[in-house]
């Protein structure tokens, strides 16, 4: 009893309290709860552009991605990563969020009976001629149930980056601010723009015609396919100047269409795990849902080398490649 007695003088000419020592311990608990409610919260709702884009993906990663555009035909543009399919149901939804709230990317609509090009636009906030050029549509031509269209985030324009363009180019093109296109795009610089790149124009207006041609006229044996037979092509030409490679499982092989340089490498929450080639004439190739990339940007790869294994990483209803082609008309559609 001595000894206990002897302990707590101790304790107390040292200042240790022990009240007070359990009344910390209990609001640091209290604050750790209360940290991890409020995380588990936030993670429940929303996806990116203010709606919750869950039973809409097949299968998606946890890194988080920004949705990139790519080159169709003429002037057109379309998502290099699948976009989101919007229905009546679904834009609902879009349409419905607060209006500081900004959708920061590009969607597909499937055209439902009775809408018009004009109707489209409305509901989406987008001006007319954003939809026309987005599409390639002319003003008269009437909307077929099933069609699909590409819906920009804001009014204005899509530019695919040749060699050699430059910011203040492209601005000048446009009728653009080029501030604002660093800022809409999340561009580190006016400098941070490269061949390949789809860049969203803010109230850009599409010229009639762009300086220099703006396809790459490829030789019949330029591009290889980028996968071993055998092979079925899934979806072919679709809207994203893209073809979809399949035999049915994950984990194939997957080639260098054309030798070149490994220009980027990434994730979108669209597109997955993507790789991104630029070849000597200009022209990129874009290979996406991959299940593991094999290679680094920077690196030089030739024709046929092994980059990567198909997938069904980001939005994707099966395994298979994403393949598409900058630049050009996609040989293998």
């Amino acid at each position: 009893m001595k000894s206990s007695q002897e302990e707590i003088l101790n304790l107390q000419r040292t200042g240790f309290n022990p009240l007070l020592y359990v009344a910390l311990t209990s609001v640091f608990l209290f604050l750790v709860f209360s940290f991890r409610t409020v995380e588990q919260t936030a993670g429940l709702g929303l996806g990116t552009g203010g709606f919750s884009v869950s039973e809409l993906s097949a299968e998606r990663a946890s890194a988080p991605g920004t949705p990139e555009l790519m080159f169709v035909a003429g002037n057109t543009l379309w998502a290099a990563t699948p976009p989101l399919t919007v229905t009546p149901q679904v834009l609902g939804a879009i349409v419905g969020q607060l209006e500081t709230d900004i959708r920061p990317e590009v969607v597909r609509y499937i055209v439902e009976e009775g809408d018009t090009t004009e109707k489209v636009a409305e509901q989406f906030g987008i001006s007319l001629n954003t939809l026309l050029w987005a599409n390639d549509l002319s003003a008269n031509l009437a909307l077929k149930p099933g069609q699909e269209l590409i819906i920009l985030p804001t009014t204005g324009a899509l530019h695919l980056v040749r060699p050699n363009d430059t910011l203040s180019e492209i601005a000048q093109w446009y009728q653009a601010d080029a501030e604002e296109i660093v800022s809409f795009n999340a561009l580190e610089s006016s400098s941070a723009v490269f061949a390949g790149d789809i860049l969203i124009i803010p109230n850009g207006i599409q010229p009639s015609v762009l300086p220099q041609g703006r396809l790459t006229p490829l030789a019949n044996s330029y591009f290889i396919y980028p996968v071993p037979a055998p092979y079925r092509v899934t979806q072919g030409l679709h809207a994203f100047n893209a073809v979809d490679f399949s035999n049915g499982q994950c984990g194939e092989s997957i080639y260098a269409a054309a030798g070149g340089i490994v220009q980027k490498t990434g994730y979108t929450s669209l597109g997955g795990n993507y790789l991104r080639i630029i070849h000597p004439n200009g022209v990129v190739t874009y290979y996406g849902h991959l299940s593991a990339i094999l290679t680094v940007p920077g690196a030089k790869v030739y024709q046929g080398q092994l980059i990567g294994y198909t997938g069904r990483t980001g939005y994707a209803t099966g395994c298979h490649l994403h393949f598409e082609v900058r630049g050009a008309a996609n040989p293998f559609r």
